[in-house]
């Protein structure tokens, strides 16, 4: 984040070229350009969020444009109106609370099994939050937790990519997937069985560290 000012003006750089995130993810340059363009034609403007909470627009982002860097952002925080709006501003002011986030839909990417890197290459972008904790020093970009709280679920394919960058194999990650992935999807949605698979524990030791976000969090 850039500067904020009193008035709840602010600017920063939500997503960086090149920059790979925790989640071996990359952004290539342009990827952006036809979202900005169609947005722009509809004369819609985007929502600030807060930390990806559809439902706590605390603000509008006035100005997004790409640039030799990455996505530049200007926006304004409704600070009379949204209660967030002003632990966001308070947040920003202490320097505690500097990240921004954006969210969006993947229309077109590409994996590198070399590098085990994921590039974004055309995305649609939904929304920029300020978020508290940030992947990278500048922006941050949290694929799957964006996708959520967009209102959308991660596919079984998502849940696979996040196994192989915690190290597993594509065959692995892949097979894993078929059934811890609906396993988890159960157990989130309260559908679990009698009948589901048994296993879960040891998938959960595989993981170690690994942390998935709540489906509808």
């Amino acid at each position: 984040m850039k500067e904020i000012r009193p008035n709840g003006v602010f600017s920063g750089y939500a997503s960086l070229w090149g920059a790979v995130d925790t989640y071996r993810e990359r952004v290539e340059r342009g990827a952006f350009g036809e979202s900005l363009a169609a947005a722009a034609e509809k004369n819609r403007a985007l929502p600030i969020l807060w930390q990806h909470r559809t439902a706590e627009p605390i603000g509008v982002w006035t100005k997004l444009e790409e640039d030799e860097r990455g996505l530049y952002g200007e926006g304004e925080l409704w600070l009379d109106e949204a209660p967030y709006a002003r632990v966001a501003h308070k947040g920003m002011g202490a320097r505690c609370v500097t990240g921004l986030s954006i969210g969006y839909f993947v229309q077109d990417d590409a994996f590198d099994e070399k590098e085990r890197v994921r590039t974004l290459k055309k995305l649609d972008l939904r929304e920029v939050s300020i978020v508290t904790d940030p992947a990278l020093e500048e922006a941050r970009v949290d694929t799957v937790k964006a996708k959520l709280a967009a209102g959308e679920r991660i596919s079984e394919r998502e849940f696979a990519r996040v196994l192989r960058e915690r190290g597993f194999s594509r065959t692995a990650a892949d097979e894993i997937a078929v059934v811890g992935f609906k396993e988890w999807s159960r157990r989130e949605t309260g559908t679990v069985t009698a009948n589901s698979p048994a296993g879960l524990g040891d998938l959960a030791k595989a993981l170690g560290g690994l942390s998935l976000p709540k489906i509808g969090a």
